[in-house]
């Protein structure tokens, strides 16, 4: 696994909760969707990384 892309998935979690958090100050349902959006993109990298890992320790 490349600790960049793990790095790349955390920040667009990060950026995730913090456009989500910002809707619900605001009122902004769109804040909150795209915010709910980024950080379920970034879940979903988190569990590529995985099973790249995952290979590589069966391979190795």
């Amino acid at each position: 696994m490349s600790i960049e892309d793990r790095a790349k998935a955390t920040a667009k979690n990060i950026e995730g909760k913090a456009q989500e958090a910002l809707g619900n100050i605001t009122g902004d349902p769109e804040d909150q969707a795209k915010g709910k959006a980024k950080q379920a993109e970034s879940e979903v990298r988190h569990g590529v990384e995985d099973v790249k890992d995952n290979v590589k320790e069966k391979l190795n």
